[in-house]
């Protein structure tokens, strides 16, 4: 590409920048009649390759590990939420806080597991998800 070439390139460039969203459509719908092509192929092209790049997000954590690291300093009132959270007996819950860090709960929702979370460290406790 020649010197010049590259500066009206860069001037058209810098002009549809300038743009508004509406003039910009326009802009499309002219080149289009203008030249008989359409931007569909190349926009199904664009959706298939960001669709990749989406499944990666797509395959975000769907399943989460509640984890306590800490019980602070009121071991007690982390004992009683942790058993109305899991339904464990007394000495089963207070063995989980004697032994931290310990998996509460499994393969839990994000809603969930955040709702475990917000309540456990409401009473001082340290909690992970994972």
């Amino acid at each position: 590409m020649t010197t010049t070439a590259k500066k009206s390139v860069d001037t058209l460039v810098e002009e549809i920048g300038n743009l508004t969203v509406l003039e910009l459509s326009e802009l499309v719908k002219a080149l289009q009649d203008k030249f008989g092509v359409s931007a569909a192929a190349p926009v199904q092209v664009m959706a298939q390759a960001s669709g990749d790049a989406g499944a990666a997000k797509a395959e975000e954590k769907t399943e989460f590990t509640v984890t306590m690291t800490s019980c602070g300093d009121k071991k007690i009132q982390v004992l009683k939420v942790l058993r109305e959270l899991t339904g464990l007996g007394l000495k089963d819950a207070k063995d989980m806080i004697d032994n931290l860090p310990k998996d509460i709960k499994e393969n839990m929702s994000k809603e969930e597991a955040q709702n475990m979370k917000s309540k456990l460290e409401e009473v001082g406790a340290s909690i992970e998800l994972k």
